[in-house]
């Protein structure tokens, strides 16, 4: 695959170019998948993607594969632990963060029957399918990542801006923000729609 056929924010990264290449933008509908983006782009906050992706394994291991069942349970001294481990981003509030947010996904899992059902809602149960030419066109963060925004934070979950939110629809596939240019982008642009929740 030429570089010039994708996106250009991979770069030569080959963990990122695979990342770009199978996951960024496809619809996800798996809840435990959800919940990994969730803690990752939780973790992302003023960082790059980049160094979240180089430590995505080390936070696999840490937090028993994203078992939100698991992480919910979490002690304090379970999150002391996590915060000498070196393999992550030990940032506090971003440790309590994902626990705290396990617990809220148990409790939309509870009321929806799926985290996957609730929250492709904000998107209407089908992809925004975009048609940007250049990276700089990519909007930071937009009215769909603000609803989201707003229902979580109102349910109770932290790290949660619309920012933030915004790029875990990016990574979910629930916008498709590959460049026209790019191969994925092709790929993607089939759209299917998917159950949204409840009205």
């Amino acid at each position: 695959m030429n570089n010039s056929d994708r996106c250009p924010w991979p770069g030569d990264l080959q963990l990122m170019i695979q990342y770009h290449d199978t996951e960024w933008g496809a619809p996800l509908h798996d809840d435990g998948k959800h919940f990994e983006f969730l803690v990752l782009d939780g973790a992302q906050a003023g960082l790059s993607w980049r160094t979240v992706l180089l430590k995505r394994e080390n936070y696999r291991k840490a937090f028993d594969g994203f078992d939100p069942a698991k992480v919910a349970r979490y002690s304090p001294r379970r999150v002391e632990k996590l915060l000498q481990n070196p393999g992550i981003i030990r940032n506090r509030l971003k440790i309590h963060s994902a626990v705290t947010n396990a617990q809220r996904f148990l409790d939309i899992q509870e009321e929806f029957g799926s985290f996957d059902r609730f929250i492709w809602q904000f998107v209407d149960g089908a992809p925004r399918v975009h048609q940007f030419k250049n990276l700089s066109e990519l909007p930071a963060r937009t009215v769909e990542s603000d609803a989201m925004s707003r229902e979580l934070k109102a349910r109770g979950f932290t790290f949660v801006g619309s920012t933030i939110c915004y790029a875990y629809m990016q990574a979910a596939g629930m916008v498709n923000d590959h460049l026209v240019t790019c191969f994925r982008y092709r790929q993607l642009t089939k759209p299917k729609r998917y159950p949204s929740g409840p009205a």
